[in-house]
């Protein structure tokens, strides 16, 4: 039963005053073909669709912005359709991570600006979950997510693909000669067969999964492949919820709880999911001034193994782990670790959603006692060279690796690392350790992908397919390897990582969680007094503001203005 009237909807400062300000406003919709009737006194619900023809993830938002519609007339509210920043990864340079939090002051504006009692947010390629989440998270009136979805398995060859994964993996044999250039051509149209967000578990479908789990979708969601008919039924269910969730005033505020952000991190862990997550979720918990830190997620990670069998830490995809129960079904097996009276979308708790989940494919979401791998989803590493932080995906990484020393190969910025790692007058050893400077959130700026650092062709020539790679970047979720990333504070602001040379012995120590470079306080003191931050690569815009602002990664690399607090107020002009 509702709990609001019709009076108390913040849509109605705009349209149920008798002043001239309300006659506009009425007038402006009758403008665009509205009967009177069809607006006044009902909730509006404001539809956020990233959706633009340069991100193939999104390509069918308008037909499920469609969808949300419809269920919104039917469940008595008003949709108005806002399009927002779209964040197309792979197309947009240097990096979707420079324009999350762009996306998610839009949001929050946009919400504050117009007259909209809640809201249906409509994303799921990689920097749009979080950027969508964190400005409804700030502007806190009710609003639910409807995830994109991932696309379908691709096939070649016999082969099934995954998005991201696979392309490395043909990379890295298209450099050493094992398949043609025929093949790579030929790959360009089998790997990504439908639209939908990678298959694989990138950042997409760990951002989205979490969000699931926190509560924030219908339950499942997630899961459902984006060209699927359940699909646009689910967007249709979003609708139909958003307007009784109005009525309600269920909003994030009054559904998220530490222990949301802690059952969506033991889902992150379950899942193996993607590095990214660290920083996307300490950005959203501080949006909700929560509190949540890299070591939280690193006793996680201690506690709950990967359960999901999914590239790259497994052998399947997101369509397989669809059928086999998706979510709940992971839920459930996650059951004995998780809060179950943390809230939802729904008005209930996990309990409700655990009562109907079941899996119908015990390899491809496995039981606690049989895990997918021996290698946790993450690892918080610290030291001297990383003195707040920085993460290894050890599910995805190799174990002979995980406690290795070796001389540092130095590339002081991405330019350098593309001029000459391919190089073969490189003095390098698989042994070596090689090191990127200067690819941080500022140093970039943006933080882009750039982590999982290329073997250098004479490497591969002579079958090595990893090493021990260190970076102030990030890395795909789809991609793998043994590369410690979000090295923390990163270079361009003077941390350690700034310092290292040449030939300095670097130890990795996944068990002990420690990454050092072995060279005397001293030294690195004398390094310091004679180091020079790099100028930023521009002061204009919207990149000069982010790089005056931006934290570090392991603070989530928010903007600090815009982290906890009480929201902005309304508008008070009318």
């Amino acid at each position: 039963m509702a709990s609001r009237t019709v009076n108390e909807l913040r849509s109605q400062r705009w349209f149920a005053a008798a002043d001239m300000r309300a006659f506009a406003h009425r007038q402006r919709a009758q403008q665009m073909g509205l009967r009177r009737e069809e607006f006044m006194g009902k909730p509006v619900i404001a539809i956020l669709n990233t959706w633009s023809d340069m991100s193939p993830c999104h390509a069918h938002l308008r037909d499920r912005a469609e969808a949300v519609k419809r269920a919104v007339w039917a469940a008595g509210g008003y949709p108005v359709e806002l399009p927002a920043l779209s964040l197309g990864e792979v197309m947009v340079k240097p990096t979707t991570m420079l324009y999350r939090n762009l996306l998610s002051i839009e949001v929050e504006e946009l919400l504050r600006s117009h007259p909209i009692d809640g809201a249906v947010l409509l994303g799921g390629c990689d920097k749009t979950a979080p950027g969508l989440l964190m400005g409804a998270l700030s502007m806190d009136i009710p609003a639910i997510f409807c995830p994109a979805g991932p696309m379908l398995n691709g096939r070649w060859k016999g082969q099934v693909l995954g998005a991201g994964t696979h392309t490395r993996k043909y990379w890295d044999d298209l450099r050493s000669g094992k398949i043609s250039q025929e093949d790579w051509i030929d790959l360009e149209s089998r790997m990504t067969r439908s639209h939908g967000t990678c298959n694989t578990m990138g950042t997409a479908s760990t951002m989205t999964s979490i969000i699931d789990a926190m509560g924030l979708t219908l339950p499942g969601a997630s899961s459902i492949p984006a060209a699927d008919s359940g699909h646009i039924r689910m967007a249709s269910a979003c609708g139909e919820q958003i307007v009784e969730m109005v009525w309600a005033d269920r909003k994030p505020s009054r559904i998220l709880t530490r222990a949301s952000f802690l059952n969506g991190a033991r889902v992150y862990m379950a899942l193996g999911g993607s590095t990214n997550a660290a920083i996307h979720l300490i950005a959203l918990a501080r949006r909700a001034d929560i509190e949540l830190s890299l070591d939280d997620l690193d006793t996680i990670a201690r506690e709950v193994p990967v359960l999901a069998n999914i590239r790259p830490s497994g052998d399947r995809l997101m369509e397989d782990f669809y059928y086999a129960g998706g979510l709940p079904a992971l839920l459930k097996r996650l059951e004995p670790v998780l809060d179950v009276e943390a809230g939802n979308v729904l008005g209930g708790t996990l309990s409700d959603t655990l009562a109907f989940a079941e899996c119908y494919d015990d390899d491809m979401i496995r039981p606690m006692d049989r895990p997918v791998t021996e290698g946790a989803a993450l690892a918080v590493l610290k030291g001297n060279l990383a003195p707040t932080g920085a993460v290894l995906k050890p599910s995805a990484a190799s174990p002979h690796l995980s406690r290795h020393t070796g001389r540092a190969v130095v590339f002081e910025n991405y330019p350098d690392l593309v001029a000459r790692i391919d190089d073969p007058a490189l003095e390098i050893t698989p042994d070596s350790v090689l090191v990127l400077k200067n690819a941080g959130p500022k140093g970039a700026p943006g933080m882009p992908e750039w982590g999982a650092l290329p073997i250098p062709k004479k490497l591969l020539a002579k079958g090595v397919r990893d090493m021990l790679r260190i970076s102030d970047a990030r890395m795909s979720g789809t991609h793998y390897g043994t590369c410690v990333l979000h090295v923390s504070p990163e270079s361009a602001v003077g941390g350690p990582l700034a310092l290292v040379r040449d030939g300095d012995e670097i130890i990795l120590d996944v068990e002990a969680r420690r990454l050092d470079v072995l060279v005397d306080d001293a030294e690195l003191e004398r390094r310091r007094a004679a180091w020079t931050p790099p100028e930023p690569k521009t002061r204009r815009g919207y990149t000069g503001l982010y790089q005056d602002h931006v934290t570090q990664a392991d603070q989530g690399c928010d903007f600090a203005f815009l982290e906890g607090g009480p929201a902005q107020g309304e508008p008070d002009i009318f």
